[in-house]
């Protein structure tokens, strides 16, 4: 605490000025503790009880200690300062700021300065001293107003870390798998002030924008950092008006997320995992999205990250045909294969979607029959096909066609999620 009064000033009292306001100290403390019960309104109670014990005993030790200090200046404060911290640590406790206490002080430093200058003045001290006497009681009075203010903080600091660790545990037992005992789980979630609730999602966002995040996620929304990664666990995701509400904590804490399905408490372990995944999928540039990314809009892309040297090898094995293609002519023909997946082979909706002629697409779709065979009418061949083709869009190797559902625009080399997720009834001639 920034203190505007020379430090321990008291030092350069005379030491008989101790024994010119010793007497007073009884009555000062009285009249100290009948002016705050008057003029400080959360104090404003009969002083009874271990609240009226504290207060009592914070004012006569001040006074106490401060007569003690003129009268030898060479002194410490020592142990009276955990008296200070104390009241500090209770306001916490009280659930009140510092802001009552503080007045307290400046009430006490008031009536103190009036009663023992008068008393000081009465036996004849000098102008000097009294001046010197008014900024002792000042300077003191901020010392022990520092020591509250530090008996706050740490008390705070404790009761934040255990919150933060009941939380984690909490967090932890939560994404567990296999999940915790119900038992357990309810038990830890009582002991972290946690309602549980019917349904809840697993996020995932990076480690460093947690505790903004945080900060904007609903109330009742618990996260800890979980090796490395953010980890919130957020009750009814899918209720009315939570979606916009998660939406805009991502977007106001600036970070990348990703939340996993919804569903009971019991299943939390499987929401984090994809999550955790997605997030991966996200920081690699297989998942490009603005703001939130829900894994149930993902699932595509994060099947062919997950398995990205899976289905690598199987896109090697089935567009091997076309590696003796000129780089445009390899391009026609998977563009000319995608859309034939995409449209279920109907060659008037793949013309609308590529942009050609409907002629065009039959030739090249008889040149593709040419190069891939039975590929395009075996439903296994066209599922792999289409995982194949969806590697190299998702590589940006080659321009994605327009849907049937209607325009489908590329972002950055990323592919959107497609209308049809497995095109592999058998195509219409």
């Amino acid at each position: 605490m920034t203190k505007s009064l020379a430090p321990e000033p008291w030092r350069k009292l005379p030491a008989e000025v101790a024994d010119l306001i010793e007497p007073e100290l009884e009555a000062t403390t009285d009249e100290i503790l009948a002016t705050i019960a008057r003029e400080v309104p959360d104090y404003a109670r009969p002083l009874e009880g271990s609240f009226g014990h504290g207060v009592r005993t914070g004012v006569s030790e001040a006074l106490r200690q401060f007569v003690e200090l003129i009268r030898s200046p060479s002194g410490e404060r020592g142990a009276g300062r955990e008296v200070y911290a104390a009241l500090g640590a209770g306001e916490l406790r009280e659930g009140r700021t510092l802001d009552a206490l503080q007045s307290a002080y400046r009430v006490g430093a008031r009536v103190a300065w009036r009663r023992l200058a008068a008393a000081a003045t009465r036996a004849g001290a000098e102008p000097e001293v009294l001046s010197l006497l008014a900024e002792s009681i000042f300077a003191y009075i901020e010392e022990l107003s520092a020591d509250s203010v530090e008996g706050y903080a740490d008390a705070r600091s404790r009761v934040e870390g255990e919150r933060r660790r009941r939380r984690r545990e909490l967090v932890t037992l939560l994404v567990r798998d296999p999940p915790a005992a119900e038992a357990d789980m309810r038990a830890v979630s009582e002991a972290a002030g946690w309602r549980v609730p019917r349904t809840a999602a697993a996020l995932a966002c990076d480690e460093e924008r947690l505790e903004r995040l945080a900060a904007r996620l609903p109330t009742d929304a618990v996260t800890a950092t979980l090796d490395g990664i953010g980890c919130a666990v957020v009750p009814d995701p899918d209720g009315p008006g939570r979606r916009s509400e998660i939406d805009l904590a991502v977007v106001g804490a600036k970070t990348r997320a990703t939340l996993g399905p919804t569903g009971a408490l019991d299943a939390l372990g499987a929401s984090w995992t994809l999550a955790r995944a997605s997030l991966r999928a996200v920081e690699a540039g297989a998942i490009e999205a603005p703001g939130l990314v829900r894994v149930e809009d993902a699932l595509t892309e994060l099947l062919l990250f997950e398995n990205g040297a899976l289905v690598e090898r199987l896109a090697a094995r089935r567009l091997a045909a076309l590696d003796g293609l000129t780089p445009k002519a390899r391009q026609r023909m998977e563009e000319t294969a995608f859309a034939y997946v995409q449209q279920q082979g109907n060659a008037a909706a793949m013309a609308r979607a590529l942009g050609l002629h409907a002629q065009t697409v039959r030739y090249r779709l008889n040149r593709l029959r040419e190069l891939l065979g039975d590929a395009l009418d075996n439903p296994d061949g066209r599922f792999e096909l289409e995982l194949a083709l969806r590697v190299r869009l998702r590589d940006g190797s080659a321009p994605r066609p327009e849907s049937s559902a209607g325009p489908r625009t590329q972002r950055g080399g990323q592919i959107a999620r497609p209308a049809t997720r497995y095109s592999v009834l058998r195509p219409t001639r």
